[in-house]
């Protein structure tokens, strides 16, 4: 008995201190506003406007955006031929996107 309410502590300990950050926003909301503000230029993870620099983990990691602040910062101030979408979205908005980026990123942009 003793055993098994072991056991069970510790999954439960496993489960809450293993849960990913990437998955604290709204990731539904973050897909609305990424098909509506986004998927122009970023459809499936892409980038239409730079081939070599797309959302995927691979890329985010090579260019050092794996990363939610700096995601936030990038759809906050644009960069390039991206523009800043401060003050057009909110910042749980923002914060919803660069969670469903860096979740779609994480599942290869598979749904």
């Amino acid at each position: 008995m003793r055993k098994l309410f072991l056991s069970l502590v510790m999954a439960a300990a496993i489960a809450l201190f293993s849960v990913n950050p990437v998955w604290a926003g709204d990731l539904a909301n973050g897909a609305k506003v990424f098909t509506a503000n986004c998927a122009s230029c970023h459809a499936g993870g892409k980038n239409l406007v730079n081939a070599q620099k797309t959302l995927s983990k691979a890329d985010l990691e090579k260019y050092d955006m794996y990363d939610l602040e700096k995601i936030k910062t990038q759809i906050n101030n644009g960069k390039m031929a991206m523009p800043s979408f401060k003050g057009r979205l909110t910042d749980a908005q923002i914060d919803d996107v660069a969670n469903y980026v860096l979740g779609s990123a994480d599942k290869g942009w598979v749904k």
